[in-house]
């Protein structure tokens, strides 16, 4: 029986995730991840765009050889649909913690991230249909502490890459696990403790002084992670 989506109201958080359907793959190789990067970036406004062309000007700026943090070089003015206050991808989905800011917001930009990435992996990869299923979950944080759970929770999902079962049993090299998650690229996490990796991405003032910055936010996730607790 499929989980009822609440309704999505303004100046509310809520974790979103969208899944590849029958969980195939939706990140082949570093390219889409880079491309997913961009979307979420270029999609998160009421303007329309013609995403191609916002590419052509950063292949121009060389961007595919330069830093993360000079992915979105000329920051532009933009009508932001959401807050995107958290990230992670995974090979065959993706976790998103978002604050909706414009009516339906969330909704209109999920539309458009899941109608411009598939475009595009469909052109790359030669292949017809959907690539998403058809409704993103969305799960309402209604709480600081639920907003913890949330941030732990996304922020360490990575670990089933090392550690496939660590959800139901807990880490078992909890060293190797930190040094994993505090290296993994494709998520919000390192940008959390200053490493600027899409730092233009996301918005993390307000989850900063909720989970706290830099050293405590690193300290907040591990605390968890060596304590072995069940997300």
């Amino acid at each position: 029986m499929a989980i009822k989506r609440p309704q999505l109201v303004n100046d509310e958080i809520y974790h979103v995730i969208i899944r590849g359907v029958g969980d195939a793959k939706i990140f082949k190789d570093q390219n889409d991840y880079y491309r997913m990067i961009f979307s979420l970036y270029e999609f998160n406004t009421t303007k329309p765009i013609e995403i191609r062309n916002r590419r052509k000007e950063a292949r121009e700026r060389k961007y595919g050889g330069q830093s993360s943090v000079n992915l979105f070089a000329d920051i532009d003015d933009r009508n932001l649909l959401v807050e995107i206050l958290a990230f992670c991808f995974m090979p065959n989905h993706i976790h998103l913690l978002l604050r909706q800011i414009r009516n339906n917001g969330i909704t209109k930009f999920m539309r458009k991230v899941g109608t411009g990435y598939s475009g595009y992996f469909n052109r790359r990869y030669d292949r017809r249909g959907h690539l998403f299923q058809s409704r993103f979950q969305a799960v309402h944080v209604k709480t600081n502490d639920q907003l913890q759970i949330v941030f732990v929770y996304i922020h360490a999902n990575p670990v089933s890459l090392v550690e496939p079962k660590w959800k139901e049993v807990g880490v078992k090299n909890t060293n190797k696990i930190i040094k994993f998650i505090e290296n993994y690229k494709w998520s919000s996490y390192l940008d959390y403790f200053d490493k600027k990796n899409f730092p233009s991405l996301t918005s993390r003032e307000f989850l900063g002084n909720v989970i706290g910055k830099n050293e405590k936010c690193k300290k907040f996730v591990n605390d968890w992670i060596k304590h072995n607790i069940k997300l």
